[in-house]
């Protein structure tokens, strides 16, 4: 390797290393950047192993409660949020490494929906670049805001999502008798409300599907899983977005992440695999109640306590 080679790839070492925040003794930026990696994945692994047990399995449980109920219904993040603020990580950090842990699961979600990508496609051009801007621009006002505002902030976002989540039904009967309307205006209303969904989706993200639904309406969409192709795949790119900007500004607690990734697959899988079983009701009843009962505990601990 040539020394410029080298160089750069210790430096790009140095940015990695910082941003997952684990010290790695000096010399091994003597060596290869491929090298410098392969030990940055052994401290990973490391550090999961210094982790507590019962914080893996709790952070691997909620992630695949996360996961299943995004399958079945929607709305994990109400609890891979809270749970990892739980074991006492940051809300801003708690935020991203939820985002990162959930998003390929959700965008693996897509592949199942893939009958339905032709009916779909002329919407992408509109609605996909207003996802990313929307996206990125939640991810900055995220990275822009102190954990002690998003702490404050953080009781009113999870009673939001449990509120959208618990109104999940009239939105889809909603959607369902107004599907009807194709008129310019609507179109442009609906895009313009896109928007602010992506940015709320790229700050937060909880409930953001049930947005979507709502607006999807009124670009003359009246097929549920039409409409369901299309919010998974933009609610994906909006997570995946924020996710890399995450990413990139070293919130993400990765031996976090990467723990709740396996839990998130796990919860995916088995969710899209037994949706067909599950009363969903029941399910729904359930993420309610946790969703008020920890938006209860936030409001205490923040404003009462």
């Amino acid at each position: 390797m040539r020394e410029g080679h080298a160089t750069l790839g210790k430096t790009e070492a140095r940015r990695l290393i910082a941003r997952l925040k684990v010290e790695i003794p000096p010399y091994t930026m003597r060596r290869s950047f491929c090298f410098t990696a392969l030990e940055l994945i052994l401290r990973l692994s490391t550090l999961w192993r210094q982790m507590p047990v019962s914080e893996i399995i709790g952070l691997i449980l909620a992630a695949a409660a996360g996961g299943a109920i995004n399958a079945v219904a929607g709305g994990g993040t109400i609890i891979t949020f809270p749970t990892l603020l739980l074991f006492g990580t940051l809300p801003r950090e708690a935020n991203a490494t939820s985002t990162l842990a959930l998003v390929i699961g959700t965008s693996a979600s897509i592949y199942s929906y893939r009958g339905h990508w032709p009916v779909i496609k002329p919407w992408l051009s509109r609605f996909v670049p207003i996802s990313i801007v929307g996206g990125m621009v939640g991810a900055l006002l995220l990275y822009r805001t102190s954990d002690r505002a998003f702490s404050k902030l953080v009781p009113f976002l999870i009673l939001f999502a449990t509120v959208l989540f618990v109104s999940q039904g009239l939105v889809r009967r909603f959607v369902n008798l107004e599907a009807k309307s194709g008129h310019p205006h609507a179109i442009f209303g609906a895009i313009l409300f896109q928007f602010a969904v992506a940015l709320y989706g790229g700050y937060f993200g909880a409930g953001i599907g049930i947005l979507m639904l709502a607006s999807l309406a009124f670009i003359g969409l009246d097929n549920i899983h039409e409409m369901n192709a299309l919010k998974n795949l933009l609610g994906s790119l909006i997570n995946f977005v924020a996710a890399v900007w995450f990413v990139c500004t070293g919130l993400v607690n990765w031996p976090k992440a990467g723990v709740m990734t396996i839990g998130a697959l796990a919860g995916y899988f088995l969710g899209a695999h037994y949706s067909q079983r599950i009363s969903q009701q029941r399910v729904r009843q359930i993420i309610t109640a946790i969703g008020f009962i920890l938006s209860a505990i936030t409001f205490y601990r923040e404003f009462m306590r």
